[in-house]
């Protein structure tokens, strides 16, 4: 839906994870796919808490934007909590980071995504679109980190025409 660069680092996983529920209205859900699933490490049972995991992710990227949560989910904390994680030192220049212990499991690739971009400043600037019918994941590359929908083409400016219908009225 969104004209947006991808999220920088491994925020695109999550980015993706989250932009996998198409349609918030009919429900359309790319998971419900085998090359969906594929993509992200899935079998067809761990497509329940993967969806799990995406909504507790749109909330908590409303709450980067301002706005309250879509609906009561698991809070992303208590998700993450239970990823598990190494912490991964270069040997060539020392640098270190958190990485899924493993092979890496959905859950743990996002909590390692997280923790980077934590450490990188950008976890704070990736947000949901403010359209109730969108929620969109996107990264924020305004100046001043205010940016409202996922593309101002299609949701702002929508938003601004029912504003301006209103005040016609």
């Amino acid at each position: 839906m969104s004209e947006r660069s991808p999220a920088p680092g491994g925020l695109e996983l999550v980015e993706a994870l989250v932009n996998t529920l198409l349609d918030i209205e009919t429900g359309a859900d790319s998971l419900d796919t085998p090359e969906v699933r594929k993509r992200f490490g899935l079998t067809e049972d761990e497509v329940p808490a993967a969806r799990e995991l995406r909504e507790s992710l749109r909330a908590t990227l409303l709450a980067h934007a301002g706005h309250p949560p879509h609906r009561a989910v698991t809070p992303l904390g208590e998700l993450l909590a239970a990823a598990p994680l190494v912490v991964a030192v270069d040997p060539a220049d020392g640098s270190a980071a958190l990485a899924p212990a493993g092979e890496g499991s959905l859950t743990a690739r996002v909590a390692a995504a997280v923790a980077q971009a934590l450490v990188a400043g950008t976890w704070s600037r990736f947000k949901a679109c403010e359209a109730a019918d969108c929620h969109w994941a996107y990264y924020d590359r305004s100046p001043a980190g205010r940016g409202r929908w996922c593309s101002m083409q299609v949701c702002g400016a929508r938003a601004k025409m029912r504003r301006y219908r209103a005040k016609e009225s």
